[in-house]
């Protein structure tokens, strides 16, 4: 299929006819799988997670910014981000919870998330932000601090998520 001409809204590696495509899912599970005689501490994230069955959804570039914005970027599009990580952290995880439902997915769902960060003050309270979102629920995680994400440079926080539905 050739690319779609670029113009305002439109991108050369879109699939139109994924958004509308039909197909049956295979039943899935999701297994936190932990170490044989592990310590027995709590961490908010699991070792590993095995996922069979079901289909599987990537979420890339989840930022509190609009998920919907100009590229390239328009700085003014990012004047009410708050300043702080854990109302970003918020704000990220609302718009990920947005694009889970989309797909037919909760956080439950969720098998990995990949956090970056540009700082790591107030990382505590970005951790109770995100317990309220995945609960008791722990996919198999990595945070890292970075110097900077490459939507705005007032953009503190930036998840990558991947999901199995079905």
């Amino acid at each position: 299929m050739p690319p779609l001409p670029l113009g305002e809204g439109k991108s050369s590696h879109i699939n139109r006819d994924f958004h509308t495509r039909k197909e049956p899912l295979m039943p899935k599970t999701i297994e936190c799988v932990d170490w044989p005689n592990h310590l027995d501490v709590w961490t908010p994230y699991s070792m590993a997670v095995k996922a069979t069955g079901g289909t599987t959804v990537y979420f890339a570039g989840v930022t509190a910014a609009p998920p919907y914005h100009h590229h390239p970027h328009r700085p003014e599009e990012f004047d009410t981000l708050p300043r702080d990580l854990p109302a970003q952290t918020r704000m990220a995880l609302e718009n990920l919870k947005r694009s889970l439902e989309a797909v037919g997915a909760t956080f439950r769902d969720v098998v990995f998330l990949q956090t970056f960060m540009t700082t790591m003050e107030g990382h505590a309270e970005a951790g109770a932000v995100r317990k309220e979102f995945l609960g008791e629920h722990r996919p198999a995680t990595t945070t890292l601090q970075v110097v900077r994400l490459a939507t705005d440079p007032r953009c503190l926080i930036e998840v990558n998520a991947i999901a199995v539905i079905g």
